[in-house]
């Protein structure tokens, strides 16, 4: 149980390179296998967080593995949307662009404050998650950007101005920090609850 977080994180790494192979060997023919792997890639990414947790494992540096891994995972999954179906995404660029734009800022943000990359795990980060893989399920399973994509990038600013508040409130670098208002409250020094199942 305690290797299972890790185990999940690389298979996560793993599929998605193997996701991008598939798109060029194969084009829209796998498109059936790569939304398969989508939907596994996001169920590891629910569940390395909880099972480090109830397994006593989870730390600062599984949890930067994770971050770094889910972004390795949607980048991925993402190349592979422009490969199968580039019009959708041509269509969209400005947006696009705008969320590549906010999440670097974070890592700036992050990087100049604290001196390393933001681990926030926020509650608006994941549901941004959650969207983000109906929107790219919905391109790569069915050609179709329309409204889950659309939510995807106001989510996805969203979650990004909660994670800017969080960085700028935080007194000093800690991960899994839940929304800007318990940023707040840690900055403030009062206590508050974390739920296993989606915080440690």
């Amino acid at each position: 149980m305690k290797k299972l977080p890790i185990l999940l994180i690389a298979f996560r790494l793993i599929i998605g390179p193997v996701m991008i192979a598939l798109t060029y060997c194969y084009g829209e023919s796998s498109s059936d296998i790569l939304v398969a792997l989508l939907f596994l890639g996001i169920l590891s990414d629910i569940f390395d967080g909880i099972v480090a947790r109830n397994a006593g494992v989870s730390s600062a540096r599984l949890r930067r593995m994770d971050s770094q891994t889910d972004l390795i995972f949607w980048l991925c999954a993402g190349w592979c949307a422009w490969l199968l179906h580039p019009q959708i995404i041509i269509d969209n660029k400005y947006a696009i662009i705008t969320i590549f734009v906010m999440e670097a800022l974070t890592y700036v943000l992050s990087i100049l404050k604290f001196g390393k990359e933001t681990c926030t795990h926020a509650w608006l980060s994941k549901l941004w998650g959650i969207t983000l893989f109906v929107a790219l399920t919905s391109i790569i399973g069915f050609g179709n950007g329309g409204v889950p994509l659309a939510l995807a990038v106001v989510f996805g600013v969203i979650s990004h101005i909660d994670v800017y508040l969080i960085i700028l409130l935080l007194p000093q670098w800690t991960h899994d920090v839940p929304s800007c208002y318990h940023a707040w409250l840690i900055r403030k020094g009062k206590p508050f609850k974390k739920y296993k199942m989606f915080n440690g």
